[in-house]
């Protein structure tokens, strides 16, 4: 990345890029992840590129949630494998919970080169290779491919940069889930029970640190934290953010409107 200059206004940006163009030659990342995440990365400016607080409020919901999940599993992709696989390593150890791999666009070499960089960072377990079956109802794509001993029996379960479909299919199955999704309108984002609107390379940090806060905390202080609440409450607060910064952002290109 030495070529982008460090003064460089874009220069976050320009590195989170190039993370998944290399991510995209090692064969872990595939080209719709490329499309994919231009469309976050335009949310994320809508946001304003930092972590404002219904973002913050849902991963401390998210943070109380996985601390007393029985049986948590993060879901793995391409993209996040690329972005943030270190910190996809800590919070594994965090939580004593697998890391399991799941693709969209499912062929076995990737799966095993993302579990692989994967186990090479230090992650003690990861699944989704060798051990999947054909878990997830009223799916046809690569997704409904879960391992026996993750996702199939988690109950909670922790996705980012997720397709709609699957996260639905996992509430159907009564599961818990957790999402990191730029996007406030996503399926995804309105399916979960939890979502961090926030970029991945902020939001698993700020999750880590917060699950150490929590951690030791009475089982019904955290009960109490998700009682209290509410996605879409969290979800509306995101789109008046938007609608504010617009509003603003639009006065000072054109004060005399």
């Amino acid at each position: 990345m030495s070529w982008i200059p460090p003064d460089h206004p874009r220069r976050e940006s320009l590195i989170i890029r190039e993370k998944l163009v290399e991510g995209f030659r090692r064969g872990i990342v595939v080209p719709q992840g490329l499309i994919a995440h231009g469309r976050g990365e335009c949310f994320d400016y809508l946001i304003g590129e930092r972590t404002i607080e219904p973002a913050r409020m849902a991963i401390r919901a998210s943070a109380a949630a996985l601390l007393l999940a029985r049986r948590p599993v993060i879901s793995v992709n391409g993209n996040t494998a690329a972005l943030v696989p270190e910190d996809l390593v800590r919070l594994s150890k965090e939580l004593g919970a697998p890391l399991e791999v799941n693709l969209f666009h499912r062929t076995r070499e990737r799966a095993e080169k993302i579990a692989r960089e994967l186990l090479e960072l230090g992650a003690e377990r990861v699944l989704g290779v060798d051990d999947v079956v054909e878990g997830i109802p009223w799916l046809s794509s690569e997704r409904r491919w879960v391992s026996r001993e993750g996702i199939l029996i988690a109950d909670v379960v922790f996705v980012a940069l997720e397709d709609g479909d699957r996260t639905e299919a996992l509430k159907k199955m009564g599961k818990k889930v957790i999402a990191v999704d730029l996007n406030p309108l996503s399926r995804t984002a309105r399916a979960a029970d939890i979502t961090i609107v926030d970029n991945i390379v902020r939001a698993i940090p700020l999750l880590i640190e917060k699950i150490r806060m929590l951690r030791g905390r009475r089982r019904e202080e955290l009960e109490d934290i998700l009682k209290s609440y509410n996605n879409g409450e969290i979800l509306a607060e995101v789109l008046q953010h938007i609608k504010r910064r617009l509003d603003e952002i639009s006065k000072e290109i054109f004060p005399e409107l």
